[in-house]
């Protein structure tokens, strides 16, 4: 499979934060040697299942001694709901978390989650390393995106949505700006009414090309790339599309590639 579910790994000042869990991300970190239980702080978009179905692998796997043994609390931010989310996630796994501890297979301060809801700012800080969310327009409210600063640089994860300012004023200045794009085949769109909804509470590769003329970032990235019935992203012309309103550099995002900032973003390929 070429395409996991959406996550974001961000590594600076000691931290390592992840941004969404989708499906497949415990295995992806795994092939990046990440353990998932070096993740002890987690941050969600929004609370649609593709962006959280991976959080209990995340979460649970992390506690188990060969797969980083975890002994803090899993923390997690995100829209309102997060918290109860949270809660209702160890009423569901209570056997399995409690059986595992009777047995001292794991630490129980590993295996507790605590959800945090978040409004837009400040919403982590520490070593240097500052979280910023700010809302976005999806069709699940509240929908966030982050900013992630640490000595002078930046990230920036659109997360979904449809063209948002709040992307572009938080994206000023940034040297990595990671955006969702979405394509339809225009057949598609005039007969399948859903495909037209889907559309529009995503981004396309124009409204994203101008965000990004307007934030001129060093590098802008798609992920979350959402092809709508039979398009490949071959025919979809992603970067094609993108320069009718952006000239700079931007490239389709892979699973498992890596950008390391300095005054230059460097990628890797894997």
């Amino acid at each position: 499979m070429k395409r996991f579910g959406p996550a974001t790994l961000v590594e600076a000042g000691g931290e390592k934060l992840l941004f969404d869990a989708g499906r497949g991300v415990a295995l992806r970190m795994s092939q990046i040697n990440v353990m998932p239980g070096e993740i002890t702080k987690l941050f969600l978009t929004h609370l649609h299942s593709d962006h959280t179905v991976g959080l209990p692998d995340v979460w649970l796997t992390g506690t188990l001694t060969t797969t980083g043994h975890r002994s803090t609390e899993f923390e997690v931010w995100g829209p309102a709901g997060t918290r109860t989310m949270m809660e209702d996630l160890e009423k569901a796994y209570k056997r399995d978390i409690d059986t595992r501890i009777e047995h001292g297979y794991i630490v129980p301060e590993g295996a507790k989650p605590m959800g945090h809801d978040i409004k837009p700012g400040i919403v982590y800080e520490k070593n240097g390393v500052q979280v910023e969310a700010f809302l976005v327009s999806h069709d699940i409210d509240p929908s966030f995106g982050y900013r992630i600063n640490y000595k002078g640089h930046s990230v920036v994860l659109s997360g979904d949505t449809t063209y948002n300012e709040n992307v572009v004023q938080h994206g000023k200045g940034a040297d990595l700006l990671i955006h969702e794009v979405a394509v339809a085949k225009p057949e598609d769109l005039v007969n399948i009414p859903a495909f037209q909804k889907i559309l529009s509470v995503h981004t396309t590769p124009e409204q994203a090309g101008k965000v990004f003329s307007q934030t001129k970032p060093k590098l802008a990235v798609y992920s979350h790339v959402v092809l709508l019935g039979d398009m490949s992203e071959a025919s979809a012309h992603l970067l094609y599309r993108t320069q009718s309103t952006y000239d700079g550099k931007v490239i389709v995002g892979e699973d498992l590639m890596t950008f390391e900032i300095g005054e230059e973003v460097n990628i890797t390929e894997r």
